[in-house]
Parts: C-alpha cells; structure tokens; sequence
C-alpha cells in the first residue's frame, strides 16, 4: 500500500469511526495489514484508541497490539483491565510481550502478570531476566522442534500441530531428549524428500547459533553474514532455548543505527521518535555534548591567543583559518564515518588498527596534496600580491591537517572501542574540535618558522 492509498484509508476510518459505524470498522480492520491497523489505532486519542481496539477479535488484537509503538502500547495496557491486558499478552508471541512489559514500571508488570497463565508468566519471567540487548533478550520461543528419529511425515504432522503457534515454521530445529541442539532442516527440504526418510539423514548438523548472553550486534552480524531468517539460540549447556527471527534483527538494527546516528551528532540517544519527544527531553539530550565540545573549543582560542603576536604582524593569515578549520574537520570526519561504519559492520576488528592507519595515511597524502594544488592555483590568479612564502604555509599546512584529521578520524573511533567505550562518540563534533586545535598549532608554527617573525 503506497502513501496515497494509506491516507486515503485513514480518511475512510477516520469517518467509519465518527459516525459510530463500530461494526463496518471492525469488518474494515480486521481486513487490514496489522501494521496498517495499528498505524490508524496510533492516531487517536487514549480513549478512542482503547474504544477501536476493543472491537477487534483477540488473535487480530495481539497482532496489532505488537505493532503499535511503545508508548501506545504503554497507554493500552494502563487503561485496559488488568484481565484484558493479560489476554493479550498471553496471545502474543513471547519476543513482543516482553518488549511491551520492558518498557512498563516494575509495579504494573508485576500486577498484570499476575493475570497470565502460569506458562506465560514463567517464560516472560525467564526473558525479562536475561541482560538487555543480548541474543536472549530479543529471542522467540514459538518455534518448531523436530526429533532425528522421525521421519518427515511425522515432522509434517508435528509442523500442522504447533506451527500456527509458531513465529517460524520455515526453518525446523532438531534436538535430543534432553533439548541439547542436533541440526537444523528447512520446510523446503522436507517437502522434496520422501515420507518415509528419518529426519537425521536430511537435517543439517553444522548449526551456526548464539548463546543467550551474546550481544544482539553480534546475532544481526550472524543472520546477515550467512542470509538467514532465523537464528538459534542455546543456553550454557547446549540447549535450545529459542531463536531470533530476522524481523526481530531489523528492529535491532533500525535501534542500533539511530543510536549511532545521534551519538555521532553529539546527542544523548533518545528511545522516541523525534515527533513525540518533548522540546526540553530533547534539549536535555544535546545540552550536554554541546556544553563538553564548547569549553573543549576554548583550546582553540588559547592557541589563537598565543599567537597573537605573529598574527598582528601578518594579518593576512588570519584569512586562511576558516578554510583550513574547515577542511581539517571534512576530512576528519569523512574517516571517522567510514571507520565507524565498518566496526558496525564487522569489517573492521581493532586488529586491524595497522592496516587502517596504513590506507589512511595513503589517501590523506592524496587527498591534501590535490587540495593543495588547487589552493595555490586559486591564490595565485586571484590573490596576485599575496607573497610565494604565505601561499606555500598555507598550502603545506592544508596538507599537514588533511594527514592529521584523517589520522585522527580513523585512530579514535577504534581507540574507543578497545577501551570499551562506543566508536559513535568519536565522530565528527569531537573530532572537529581536536583536529581545529591540532590545525592551528601546524599552521602558525608552520608560519613562524618559514616566515621568520
């Protein structure tokens, strides 16, 4: 459904709901894409939200309730009945009940909990415990499990059994009695392999996985890596205890990529959307950076300062700062992204700070050297009466901070990750205002020197 089509069907809800035709917009809803559903829901008030889900069977309830964002889904389950807002959660897969109870108070989990089925409660329980953004934080237990000694018939009667309560069925994992993993066969498989052949002749025992407690990074870099769209999960001692979907790895890289993005921003991540965070959440989120980088740039003028002098008897430098300020920070941060990019992706280890420095160092001397012979190209035809002696100091000093910013672009990022710190911090804003300092220290020293004042 294109954007037209959509807006058109909110107007067509929209006037179902005012003329309190509940019946027609049920029949509507219920004929919709859940996601769809729940994007009309997100645009009513509390009360009407409540209203509109209400009418909604149970199964399309818990379907459309897992779309809905978390502050949505934070309104739902505070203005239903303890009762209703357990139903729901019994019927929703495990994965999406626990990231709707992660974002309650401890209180109302605890209350609406107490509602639940015993199994339910147990498994929510289990995950709730489990570290935040690890493999069994975002994991499913809804899933196929098949015995070696069955023969694909059976599998296909146990897929008919369970898989409507299954969040994957393409994909069915194989354990022994004791729930230790044995190998894994897809649904395609088992569909051109005859009735009567066991299951451990056509599963596949080289089973990639995750173990619980590992970083929910590392299993998008698993399922990425090797095409998949779902990935097991064992415990300690080997056991199945769940898997994590691809559509649970997309929402884990949307999360991931926005946190960087606003660390690399100098912002303070933020778990709403930009819309609806308040103007001061908002401005208590950048204050912070924006305070650390401003007393940091006060290096800057002290540098200037101390320069006073050799300025005061050429002026003229003074004109360069901006483009060579400018050019240093560019360049920078054209490093830092790329290398920040690459640690994301796992293309980059801290191993390979020798073979990075390496290339860096390689593009900067190309990179400041073509800047360089275009800037004094420019200085020559258009600044006549400027003497050779200026133009050369600002065109090695363009070349000396395109090879610093460029060094120091890609060295921090990777500096900060081997301290345990996160490599976004280290991306254009604080970049910027190290490489400014380290441009006019090159620069007026530089000028001191050769200009001899």
């Amino acid at each position: 459904m294109d954007e037209k089509e959509l807006d058109e069907l909110m107007v067509e809800l929209s006037a179902l709901l005012e003329g309190k035709d509940f019946r027609q917009l049920k029949d509507r809803l219920c004929d919709l894409n859940p996601a769809d559903a729940a994007e009309f829901l997100e645009t009513l008030p509390d009360k009407e939200m409540l209203m509109v889900f209400r009418t909604l069977h149970k199964d399309m309830g818990a379907d459309v309730f897992s779309y809905l964002p978390a502050e949505a889904q934070e309104k739902l389950l505070t203005t239903m009945t303890d009762k209703e807002a357990s139903a729901i959660l019994d019927d929703m897969f495990v994965d999406d009940a626990v990231d709707a109870l992660d974002e309650l108070p401890a209180n109302v989990v605890e209350k609406l909990l107490r509602f639940t089925t015993p199994e339910t409660r147990r498994t929510i329980n289990l995950f709730l415990h489990y570290p935040d953004d690890s493999a069994g934080s975002i994991m499913t237990t809804e899933f196929v499990r098949l015995k070696k000694e069955w023969t694909v018939d059976q599998a296909f009667q146990r897929i008919r059994q369970v898989g409507l309560d299954s969040e994957m069925v393409y994909t069915c994992y194989v354990t022994d009695a004791n729930r230790n993993l044995e190998g894994v066969v897809t649904v395609r498989k088992l569909f051109l392999t005859s009735l009567d052949t066991l299951i451990g002749d056509v599963m596949e025992t080289e089973v990639i996985y995750a173990h619980t407690t590992d970083d929910q990074v590392e299993v998008a870099q698993l399922i990425s890596k090797y095409d998949f769209i779902s990935l097991p999960v064992v415990d300690q001692e080997n056991r199945l205890v769940g898997i994590v979907t691809v559509d649970d790895i997309i929402d884990v890289i949307q999360e991931e990529n926005t946190e960087d993005f606003e660390k690399m921003a100098a912002m303070r991540p933020s778990q709403k959307v930009y819309l609806k965070t308040g103007v001061f959440e908002m401005a208590r989120n950048r204050v912070p950076w924006l305070l650390i980088l401003m007393v940091s740039a006060t290096v800057t003028g002290r540098i200037l300062g101390s320069f006073e002098e050799s300025i005061s008897l050429l002026p003229v430098l003074v004109t360069f700062i901006p483009m060579l300020m400018d050019t240093g920070g560019n360049s920078g941060a054209q490093s830092s992204t790329m290398i920040i990019r690459g640690m994301a992706l796992g293309e980059i280890e801290n191993r390979d700070v020798g073979k990075v420095l390496w290339k860096e160092i390689r593009v900067a001397m190309l990179c400041g050297l073509t800047l360089a012979a275009v800037n004094c190209l420019r200085l020559i035809i258009f600044n006549r009466g400027l003497s050779l002696l200026v133009i050369f100091v600002v065109c090695m000093s363009l070349v000396i901070a395109v090879m610093i910013a460029k060094t120091i672009g890609a060295l921090l990022p990777i500096a900060a990750k081997k301290l345990g710190g996160d490599p976004a911090i280290m991306a254009s804003p604080m970049i910027t205002t190290i490489v400014d300092a380290c441009t006019l220290f090159v620069y007026f020293n530089l000028a001191r020197q050769i200009l001899s004042f």
